[in-house]
């Protein structure tokens, strides 16, 4: 059994850590780091809140005073099964 390789290779992993709740949001978005460190930069500078949308369209909204930190790099492959590589 095979599995559907992605359209799109390059994802970004999105860490946000939240103050005052015990878990982290892990989101993966099709965008590339430097976008998304741009968008977070900018809503943090404005003050407002910061919107993603995940790869599966869904949206998030964090309220700016509520972040914590922001971790940002490229998303790894999974691999499934039994592979020799």
């Amino acid at each position: 059994m095979a599995t559907k390789k992605s359209a799109s290779s390059a994802r970004t992993e999105i860490r946000i850590g939240i103050t005052d709740a015990p878990q982290e949001l892990h989101i993966e978005s099709e965008l590339e780091s430097e976008k998304v460190i741009a968008l977070v930069t900018a809503a943090i500078d404005s003050g407002k809140s910061i919107t993603l949308t995940d790869v599966k369209g869904r949206i998030t909204v964090i309220p700016n005073g509520k972040i914590s930190f922001i971790e940002v790099g490229e998303s790894a492959e999974r691999k499934v099964g039994f592979a020799n590589a």
